[in-house]
């Protein structure tokens, strides 16, 4: 079980320190911090992490399919739209969390109603061979049905007392963190959670390097637990999880872990096209 204590002196146990920390790259309002084709072969099973920040008038987010994946959209400002693939139209405000499991395959889209200011993140998770072929399964989390502990919120998994509603596809923790400027925070994962990132949403914070907002840091592979210490008042969101020991067979919105998987994926979401085609929803 991991546990999380914010904490006013450094403590004296073994910390993991920071391996790489990048910038991503940027197109539009979103830039993408991880991807397979850099840290996602690394950081398996997280393969993918958009970091959104629009700021503007609206737009509307087409229809698109994934398969082998799930996603979790979690928005810090703002707020997005979202159509489901049962056709199901909804918003996400603020702290909502919308968690879309593709399975075999899927179809589903968003974007935004009002012009403004909109930030948040998305994260796809590769999942394991007895889900990638499976059902999809879509959950919608309002801001209060969002499980808390101090200053963490847990979009997926467990910390200290409090576990997400969401049934992770693996051995995974996510998680939401806010400090005040001088506020300390310790994170110590499961013992298996070798694999460990965290991406600044706003501010600054040493862990124990120094991290500013749009920076997504790579941890060493252990079971040693992560401090920080705000700089600034800071956001971040934090992810751990043993690896996913299966390779990623990349299609165009899909991952797999073989080729036939992929191949049976791709069908799936061709035959729901032609679904979606007849219904005039594309």
């Amino acid at each position: 079980m991991s546990t999380s204590t914010t904490y006013p002196a450094a403590a004296s146990a073994p910390v993991r320190r920071i391996a790489r920390v990048t910038r991503g790259r940027t197109h539009g309002p979103v830039t993408r911090l991880m991807s397979p084709s850099d840290l996602g072969e690394m950081l398996k099973p997280f393969v993918f992490l958009d970091l959104i920040e629009h700021e503007g008038p609206p737009f509307i987010g087409n229809l698109h399919p994934h398969s082998g994946i799930a996603t979790l959209t979690y928005i810090t400002e703002g707020a997005v739209n979202y159509i489901d693939p049962d056709n199901v139209k909804g918003l996400l405000p603020a702290g909502g969390v919308e968690w879309m499991q593709a399975g075999g395959g899927m179809w589903h889209g968003g974007g935004l109603d009002k012009p403004g200011r909109t930030r948040g993140f998305q994260l796809w998770i590769a999942l394991p061979p007895e889900l990638e072929l499976g059902p999809t399964v879509s959950i919608y989390q309002a801001p209060e049905e969002v499980a808390a502990d101090g200053p963490v919120r847990v979009l997926l998994g467990s910390c200290g007392a409090a576990s997400s509603a969401i049934k992770p596809p693996s051995s995974i923790n996510y998680l939401a963190v806010r400090l005040k400027a001088g506020e300390r925070w310790r994170y110590q994962p499961p013992a298996d959670h070798t694999v460990l990132w965290a991406a600044i949403a706003a501010g600054a914070v040493a862990a124990p390097n120094t991290l500013l907002h749009g920076d997504l840091a790579v941890f060493e592979p252990s079971g040693e637990a992560v401090e920080f210490e705000a700089l600034t008042d800071v956001e971040f969101v934090l992810g751990s999880a043993a690896p996913h020991e299966h390779d990623l067979v990349l299609g165009y919105y899909s991952v797999h872990t073989t080729s036939q998987a992929l191949q049976q994926g791709e069908a799936r979401i061709a035959a729901i096209r032609t679904r979606l085609v007849q219904e005039n929803r594309l």
